[in-house]
């Protein structure tokens, strides 16, 4: 049986509907928490038979239809020698962060010395996932990873970086191209190693205006999936306003978080498939308040050619993980045919 994702990216309707969560690997999971103690968060990712089970743990948990590569969007730099740490309770923070011409200049070239710890962890992760189940790679988006070159650590505006691509615009080119660059590297690897299908996670976009996307992003994203072969995915929050822009990237389907309804979305990107787009806040309000919420999202989610439901963020790393079961059930329980049929009476 083919994955029903994978379907949904060649957008067709599967006879059930698939899901997935973003950061389904690991955070909610007690038996993730537990093997990772003590390592730290890129030490794990690179550990290719630990990144293998943590990946495993959420599709033998969830019966998820696809299993989301455990890494982190940081591992790319490493792997091109840039010193950066993911610190508890912090995030990514780099040694030296990138603020001027000089220090773009001294950037280790965008290439990997070694990135065999990455295919080995998917041969394992491959030799354990049903033939029914998706594999799906990732990486950051070069402004994501722009972002926190120049600011150095997480930031809640992106001030340094949003002056930056205007202040000097020959630095910003530079250093987004060698963002791209390593982020393209590392999605060929993993497609390489046999991931089935992409997701371009661009975190941060939705803190620039519509024109300066357009400019100053969205170049780079297409550079990103240059010669990326397979279904691709694109996500972002707050991107409502570009959603369109984030579609001629060039991918299959388009994330949408959880303030624009799937409906209004697939007008902003006709006959592309979607995927979201569940407040994760729903998993902390009780089963009938989340199957309602989810019902209303897969009934909108029927006018795009097909809807991989997931939620609208990642998994908040305080959910219940019976919670997640439970609603990957829900989800199963439901057909196509039955949306298509409520859907329409709403209108």
């Amino acid at each position: 049986m083919k994955s029903t994702i994978l379907q949904a990216l060649a957008r067709r309707r599967p006879e059930r509907l698939p899901v997935w969560f973003m950061r389904q690997a690991g955070r909610s999971l007690p038996e993730y928490r537990e093997l990772r103690a003590g390592t730290s968060m890129l030490d794990s990712c690179l550990n290719p038979e630990m990144a293998a089970e943590i990946t495993m743990q959420p599709v033998r948990r969830h019966d998820v239809d696809a299993a989301i590569f455990f890494s982190d969007i940081m591992i790319p730099l490493r792997l091109a020698g840039v010193g950066v740490e993911i610190q508890p309770g912090v995030g990514p923070v780099l040694d030296d962060p990138i603020r001027t011409r000089d220090d773009v200049a001294k950037l280790p070239a965008p290439d990997f010395a070694d990135a065999s710890m990455i295919t080995r962890a998917i041969e394992l992760i491959r030799a354990e996932l049903p033939d029914h189940k998706a594999l799906l790679g990732f990486a950051g988006a070069p402004f994501t990873l722009a972002a926190y070159m120049v600011e150095g650590r997480p930031s809640k505006d992106h001030l340094r970086a949003r002056a930056l691509m205007h202040s000097d615009p020959l630095v910003w080119d530079q250093l987004m191209t060698w963002a791209a660059t390593v982020s393209n590297l590392f999605l060929k690897v993993q497609v390489a190693a046999g991931a089935d299908a992409v997701q371009l996670f661009d975190s941060w976009a939705g803190s620039v205006s519509r024109e300066t996307y357009a400019k100053h992003v969205l170049p780079y994203s297409k550079l990103t999936l240059e010669g990326v072969t397979g279904p691709r995915i694109h996500f972002g929050t707050n991107t409502a306003p570009f959603l369109d822009l984030m579609a001629q990237v060039g991918v299959d389907a388009i994330g949408v978080d959880y303030r624009t309804p799937l409906d209004e979305a697939a007008k902003m990107v006709p006959g592309v498939t979607l995927q979201g787009n569940i407040d994760p806040a729903m998993l902390f309000a009780g089963q009938a308040a989340l199957h309602e919420h989810a019902l209303d999202v897969v009934r909108r989610g029927t006018s795009a050619p097909a809807h991989i439901v997931n939620l609208g963020h990642g998994v908040p790393k305080d959910t219940d993980p019976g919670v997640l079961t439970e609603l990957v059930a829900f989800i199963h329980s439901l057909t196509p045919g039955q949306l298509d049929a409520e859907h329409e009476g709403d209108n």
